[in-house]
């Protein structure tokens, strides 16, 4: 009996390392065949060019995904797995909404111009009108964390007296587009912004936002 069990266990040990390698390999075609879709376009990419920038042949690319259109998906979920935000993202809260707020529009700034944000918003300007699942995929795992952070963030400064938003949801959507809209299209069109000019950005949006949110005191 304890044989077996050692054989057993020398096999499932044995097992580990190949499984290893063939999840990196997934993982190394899909990379790959994102950079291919980026230089090329979904039109201009072709399953030859990926395969020849992995190794891989052909015939194993399409006896896993089937064709491009399978391939094109599989590569930009693997992207969106790298860019979604944590589940248990949290932010430091204090007694000062706008320097909260401020710290967490940097944090999600940083996050969307990161290099794996930024080559995902790439593919979905380029590709989310042939492919419109890919926006939504990249909306709902990708950004909803960050979107259900703000809003318990908003109704607890709100239950708090501090502001008065009538859908806490709703407002964390304008927050998100007022604070890193701007500068993430800046940047994802190349253009090229220092950290002093960001935290200025990052700070008026959100003086801006706080306007129309903070209770008004007084007559």
């Amino acid at each position: 009996m304890h044989e077996a069990n050692l054989r057993t266990a020398l096999r499932r040990r044995a097992g580990r390392p190949a499984k290893a390698e063939a999840e990196q390999r997934r993982t190394d075609v899909l990379d790959r065949a994102l950079e291919v879709f980026l230089q090329r376009g979904y039109e201009g990419a072709t399953v030859e060019l990926i395969a020849a920038g992995t190794g891989a042949s052909k015939r194993t690319l399409y006896a896993h995904y089937g064709d491009k259109t399978a391939l094109f998906k599989a590569a930009v979920e693997r992207a969106i797995e790298l860019y979604a935000e944590p589940v248990g993202l949290k932010i430091i809260e204090s007694d000062n909404i706008e320097e909260t707020l401020i710290a967490l529009g940097r944090m999600r700034l940083a996050h969307v111009a990161s290099p794996v944000g930024m080559r995902l918003q790439r593919i979905l300007n380029a590709e989310a009108y042939r492919f419109p699942e890919i926006f939504q995929w990249a909306s709902e795992r990708g950004s909803r964390p960050m979107n259900v952070l703000l809003a318990d963030l908003l109704r607890r400064y709100a239950a708090l007296g501090q502001i008065e938003v009538e859908s806490p949801e709703r407002a964390a959507v304008v927050f998100l587009s007022m604070v890193v809209g701007g500068p993430a299209r800046l940047l994802q069109a190349g253009g090229r912004i220092d950290e002093a000019q960001l935290d200025e950005l990052v700070r008026f949006a959100v003086r801006l936002f706080l306007r129309g949110a903070l209770v008004r005191t007084g007559t």
